[in-house]
């Protein structure tokens, strides 16, 4: 067990001789904010003050699966920009893979559903997606799979696709866990192994822990075992225990902080340099690597289109109110003035 007042030297130390062989890891947003998808609570600069011009009843809105069922434009509309097929691994994704090679890594918690970390070659029985992923997609209400390739069209436009089964219409959403769905069963399994004695270090990267059910799982680590939080702020409780380390900063500093302390920083950067390649060569295989709308630009055009709409029900509304006033002036009774 480590002494009070742990640092990131005494923990460099235990990984070298062998005594912490099973790390866990919890990543958020943060961890791919270098690949171009920006975060979701930073101000100005985070996914929910970006989608301010919307005017969505609240901005977790385009995340919920009851308005995204009779609301779908939204997501759709920044669908492209946030697709993780346009993006490549960061640093931080390749350093997880390091620690998988290494055997050091025990689990990961992602609650991202880029799958970068699959891209940067973590292998898959290690990973659990808490969230979900774009991998596949079905109709939201018949659950009936949707193909990819029509799938990746409706992506690239911007457009809504909708079940193709007979009398169905529902809306097709990828295997994402929106707000208001159900995590994977598997979820609850894997939290109990950070209760045992499985786990010699947690790692927590890039996460506000804002969101339950992973919000809690730093506090399920034992008091003993040392925590590293890889983040732009203290979060949660990290930070409170004696056997806390905290690196404040983006992500990608913190892990190359870390690889430089263990000796690692060469074999790193190479491990990067090949998944970014792995990842391009998919993309231009797959013609994903096309420069498609950015996120500002795909949420004005929804502005615009969402505003044109709102002027035609409007006047829509306007006609049928006068159209039904005057038919019903003829057959309605006059109020009895006695």
């Amino acid at each position: 067990m480590i002494s009070a007042l742990t640092t990131i030297t005494d923990i460099v130390d235990r990984i070298r001789t062998g005594q912490i062989t099973r790390i866990v890891a919890l990543t958020g947003a943060g961890i791919s904010t270098a690949a171009g998808i920006p975060d979701f609570r930073t101000p100005t600069s985070g996914l929910y003050d970006q989608l301010a011009p919307l005017k969505l009843p609240y901005p977790e809105a385009i995340f919920h699966i009851n308005y995204f069922s009779h609301t779908p434009e939204p997501f759709y509309a920044i669908a492209r920009a946030r697709h993780p097929r346009n993006l490549l691994p960061t640093i931080s994704h390749a350093f997880l893979a390091l620690l998988a090679r290494k055997n050091l890594l025990s689990f990961l918690f992602t609650q991202n559903i880029d799958g970068l970390e699959l891209d940067a070659g973590v292998p898959a029985e290690k990973v659990l997606q808490t969230h979900g992923s774009w991998k596949t997609q079905r109709c939201h209400k018949c659950k009936v799979p949707y193909p990819d390739d029509l799938m990746q069209r409706a992506i690239r436009v911007g457009d809504v696709p909708y079940c193709l089964e007979a009398g169905c219409g529902g809306a097709v959403k990828p295997d994402v866990v929106f707000f208001g769905e159900a995590l994977p069963e598997r979820f609850e399994v894997e939290e109990k192994r950070l209760t045992g004695k499985g786990v010699d270090l947690m790692l927590v990267m890039g996460t506000s822990l804002k969101v339950a059910p992973c919000s809690r799982l730093p506090q399920s680590i034992g008091e003993g075992i040392p925590r590293i939080l890889i983040n732009r702020e203290k979060v949660g409780d990290l930070g409170t225990r004696e056997a806390d380390v905290c690196l404040l900063g983006t992500c990608d500093e913190g892990v190359r902080q870390l690889a430089d302390a263990l000796g690692w920083r060469d074999e790193l950067e190479g491990m990067w340099a090949d998944a970014v390649e792995r990842k391009e060569e998919t993309n231009r295989r797959e013609s994903w690597d096309e420069e498609g709308p950015t996120l500002e630009e795909s949420i004005q055009k929804l502005t615009e289109k969402m505003k044109e709409a709102g002027r035609i029900s409007q006047g829509h509304r306007r006609m049928l109110e006068q159209h039904l006033g005057a038919k019903f002036a003829h057959v309605l009774p006059r109020k009895s003035v006695e």
